[in-house]
């Protein structure tokens, strides 16, 4: 690691080397989504600008909107006070943050007891992720 990166150090990884990271709307501050982060993704994201996450599943980066277009412009990098948490605000591209074609990722709200979908789809993941 160069002496450039030395801020890094100062993220408290878990014992598997991620951070967990927020995405927040830079504008509105609606929460878009929870991702990880390894040191080479945070690296990544601080250097060009744009979000780059771990996936655990699929166990490698993945630059977000690499398949969707649905890029994240990062606006701000924030640690949070136990310096165990990013926070990144983003402007988010073409308005979809979610896999599922929703603005963001917390479209489930409990009520009564049962989980109901509050928020309308946007664009069809299909349409989205043609493979």
């Amino acid at each position: 690691m160069s002496a450039k990166d030395i801020w890094l150090n100062k993220v408290k990884w878990t014992d598997d080397g991620l951070v967990p990271v927020i995405a927040q709307d830079a504008t509105n501050g609606t929460v878009l989504m929870f991702a990880w982060m390894n040191r080479e993704a945070l690296k990544l994201t601080s250097e060009s600008g744009e979000a780059v996450y771990w996936s655990r599943s699929r166990k490698k980066l993945w630059h977000k909107g690499e398949e969707s277009g649905h890029v994240q412009k990062v606006k701000e990098i924030r640690l949070d006070c136990d310096e165990d948490v990013v926070l990144l605000k983003v402007e988010q591209i073409g308005g979809i943050a979610c896999h599922t074609g929703r603005n963001h990722c917390f479209f489930q709200k409990l009520e009564k007891g049962n989980w109901l979908v509050v928020e309308p789809i946007l664009k069809d993941p299909a349409e989205i992720y043609k493979k």
